[in-house]
């Protein structure tokens, strides 16, 4: 299998494409939005809400949590997932930084 080849890209390249990607599937963005309405969940409450399958909803807060974008507390046998404010945060401004680029003395390329 192909290395990713992470290591000849910039830190912030490296950054733009992880939080890129919890945006890849319709599933987590779902996920967030829920987090946001309610400031914390169960998986639980997501499965009932979103409508997928409890494995699936895990498997999505798990790729999230990997990301960094939510941050879960163990509360008895269950874990309360919740948006990481600061890490949140970050990607917002990394995020604005690159989508607000200009294509500056851009000529006609076509």
């Amino acid at each position: 299998m192909g290395l990713a080849k992470t290591e000849i890209f910039t830190d912030q390249q490296n950054k733009i494409a992880l939080f890129a990607k919890a945006f890849g599937h319709p599933a987590r963005v779902a996920i967030l939005q829920q987090l946001f309405k309610t400031d914390s969940c169960y998986c639980g409450n997501l499965v009932d809400e979103i409508g997928l399958a409890q494995p699936t909803i895990s498997q999505h807060l798990k790729e999230l949590k990997l990301l960094g974008l939510i941050k879960g507390n163990v509360e008895g046998t269950s874990v309360c997932y919740c948006i990481d404010e600061e890490i949140w945060t970050e990607m917002k401004i990394i995020m604005e930084d690159f989508l607000n680029q200009d294509l500056v003395n851009k000529q006609d390329c076509c």
